[in-house]
């Protein structure tokens, strides 16, 4: 693998390849012609061999950004997404902030990138296997660093360079381990966008939005949703069991089922760890539950986190300062 230098410099237009043969084999990436996923072709093997065809695929981005969101929400429609709900669980006054004030707090940097990058290599991969999934992050993530480079982002150049070596492992086992978790499957929609009337309780006229990384459904007639998360090494057992982070899920799972009309018994939910720094296992599949009881808990926080944001009470949480780029600012002393 070339030096971070040769690889990223030219293409930022910041400079040229040290060698032709470089040169050559960028020329020659560029003349290929691209496979498009979506046409006849796409199509991915079970574990049989047999061909099974993408029923449904929507593209979209990876997720909104808080500060994304919270321009949207100037939009007609009133929305609430599950990380509009996390960040006003975290600090009701940060939501406030954000939300409310729309001051700026987001911006991308180098793990951004990755994630960004890596998720577009899952979503070509799985609906297709011949897909070269690094060659997909390569180019996505170089992308990213380009939108960063225009936002004078100051790069950390061993970072990136160790961030191009660590994908490798994980976009070499994306589809592998999907077809080990689940045997035969069938591809029924990816980044599949939700936008459902919330009718459980008074939302003042709010709608559920959301993205589903991954729909699958196995013969036996199961629905499986799967969100991929890029991590260092992977989550220990206590954020496995968060049950705000796993809430993210029984939100997806709840709303899928209204806006299809499927039994949330046939619908089981995942969580797809896509690990940068781990020696081995880079991708780790684990089922997450959500049962009537679970479902009527999250539904009931994301009621009282719903009447706050309406009634506009924005309680500081003093507990998740730490982090937070408003602490000790004007904005939040």
């Amino acid at each position: 693998m070339y030096g971070f230098l040769n690889w990223m410099l030219p293409r930022l237009g910041l400079g040229q390849p040290k060698n032709k043969k470089t040169k050559l084999k960028n020329q020659k990436n560029q003349n290929q012609p691209q496979t498009n996923p979506c046409q006849s072709q796409n199509q991915i093997q079970s574990s049989n061999q047999s061909q099974i065809p993408v029923v449904q695929q929507k593209r979209g981005h990876q997720g909104p950004s808080a500060q994304s969101e919270a321009a949207s929400q100037t939009s007609q429609i009133k929305k609430i997404s599950y990380s509009e709900f996390k960040n006003w669980t975290e600090c009701p006054y940060r939501h406030k902030l954000i939300y409310v004030d729309k001051l700026p707090y987001f911006s991308g940097n180098e793990y951004t990138a990755f994630g960004t990058a890596v998720h577009k290599a899952c979503e070509e991969k799985i609906p297709n296997k011949e897909i070269d999934a690094y060659s997909v992050f390569e180019e996505t993530f170089l992308e990213e660093l380009k939108v960063l480079k225009q936002d004078d982002h100051k790069f950390n150049n061993s970072l990136i360079t160790e961030m191009r070596k660590q994908a490798k492992p994980i976009c070499d086992n994306i589809f592998s381990s999907v077809l080990e978790e689940f045997g035969q499957f069938q591809v029924v929609s990816i980044e599949e966008e939700l936008l459902e009337d919330i009718n459980d309780f008074d939302s003042y006229g709010r709608k559920f939005k959301g993205f589903i990384d991954l729909v699958i459904k196995t013969p036996d007639d199961k629905y499986h949703i799967i969100d991929w998360k890029t991590c260092s090494w992977g989550w220990d057992s206590k954020k496995k069991a968060d049950k705000i982070v796993n809430y993210q899920l029984t939100m997806y799972k709840h709303f899928f089922s209204k806006k299809h009309n499927i039994d949330p018994k046939n619908i089981e939910t995942y969580f797809a760890l896509l690990k940068r720094t781990a020696k081995k296992n880079n991708v780790e599949i684990f089922r997450v539950t959500s049962g009537p009881k679970k479902t009527n808990n999250c539904l009931s926080m994301l009621q009282k986190s719903v009447i706050n944001m309406e009634k506009g009470i924005s309680i500081k949480n003093r507990l998740s300062c730490k982090y937070c780029k408003f602490y000790k600012t004007e904005n939040c002393t």
